[in-house]
């Protein structure tokens, strides 16, 4: 069965590599337009979804995994930021406060049941200075990044602590991706809760 990720994301990338099963990268062709009505989890789930059938459509017979990340704080959704001004707004929102990073997984599957599921994240920030808002802005990992920071980068340093998955918290989970090929008769080499216990992705180890 062919595996392929709706997403031109590295970190996803690195993250489902992690498995050691095979798969393709295939950017979708999608337009994340954000509908007031809709809640933060079922925004992030309706995004995933449009990837994965973005891509499921030109290439059937395949299992597509479709994934996206929004962050909520004070009630404002946030996504990546337009520019360099829209990311210092956005971390002196998030300064002091906890928000709750939404991580959906979509996967379409022709011949399976597919699986649609929302992860959350509560993270802590420490209170920042504009000082230090305009150093991490130099790092340039903001512009491409929900909540203009890197988790897995030197955006780890703005945070106070993390309650949930960190692999959801940097754009991609793997126990409900896992289980759902191992369902699907789909073996792979490395055992997720291995990879769980050993905390060697990036970051993740700072945050056990």
């Amino acid at each position: 069965m062919r595996l392929i990720l709706a997403s031109t994301s590295p970190r996803r990338r690195e993250i489902l590599a992690l498995l050691g099963a095979p798969f393709e990268i295939v950017a979708p062709d999608f337009d994340e337009i954000l509908s007031i009505g809709l809640s933060m989890e079922h925004q992030v789930l309706e995004f995933a979804l449009g990837k994965a059938h973005a891509v499921a459509r030109v290439y059937p017979d395949s299992i597509v995994i479709g994934s996206d990340t929004m962050i909520e704080c004070a009630g404002e959704k946030i996504g990546k930021p337009r520019d360099a001004n829209d990311a210092a707004r956005i971390l002196r929102l998030l300064s002091g406060r906890a928000h709750v990073i939404h991580t959906a997984v979509a996967m379409v599957d022709d011949t399976g049941p597919g699986l649609r599921t929302v992860e959350q994240v509560e993270v802590e920030m420490r209170r920042f200075s504009d000082e230090e808002i305009e150093r991490y802005l130099s790092c340039d990992e903001s512009l491409d990044k929900a909540g203009a920071y890197s988790i897995q980068g030197e955006g780890s340093r703005l945070i106070e602590s993390l309650r949930g998955d960190y692999l959801a918290a940097v754009g991609l989970p793997l126990k409900p991706i896992a289980a759902y090929l191992t369902q699907r008769g789909i073996r792979f080499p490395r055992d997720v809760e291995e990879l769980y216990s050993q905390k060697s992705f990036m970051n993740w180890s700072s945050f056990a």
